[in-house]
């Protein structure tokens, strides 16, 4: 199994930024891809990020597209997303996730959070206005 444990998360006013950072252990991580997802009160849980198991690709929601990037560091077992420009409507806990399959892959795999085997606990990132 993957353990996953996020940190980073806070109280921002709009247009600063965070970096979210997911330390991974227990298994081997290079056949593992990974993203972030978020989920705001009363609303379904959304995807926000991915890359893939080599690191060579990425893939973002429309809504954070030029403001978040999401990148890996293998040395280190660690996941990070770094979140620029945030708004109010960035409020949410973010969970990171990972994805042990060696076959499948895209920006629509990617996006779609029940394919992930591993979750973190979530970090909660608050944006003021």
């Amino acid at each position: 199994q993957v353990q996953l444990v996020e940190s980073g998360g806070g109280l921002v006013q709009a247009g600063g930024s965070l970096r979210l950072s997911c330390a991974a252990s227990g298994r081997t991580f290079s056949s593992v891809g990974y993203g972030w997802f978020r989920q705001a009160p009363g609303k379904e849980r959304e995807f926000v990020a991915a890359i893939s198991r080599s690191g060579v690709y990425t893939y973002y929601a429309d809504s954070v597209k030029g403001r978040f990037t999401i990148s890996r560091d293998n040395a280190k077992n660690t996941v990070y997303l770094q979140m620029n420009s945030l708004k109010p409507e960035d409020t949410a806990v973010y969970y990171c996730a990972a994805d042990r399959d060696q076959y499948l892959g895209g920006s629509y795999y990617y996006s779609q959070g029940a394919t992930y085997d591993y979750w973190g606990q979530g970090t909660q990132v608050t944006v003021s206005s």
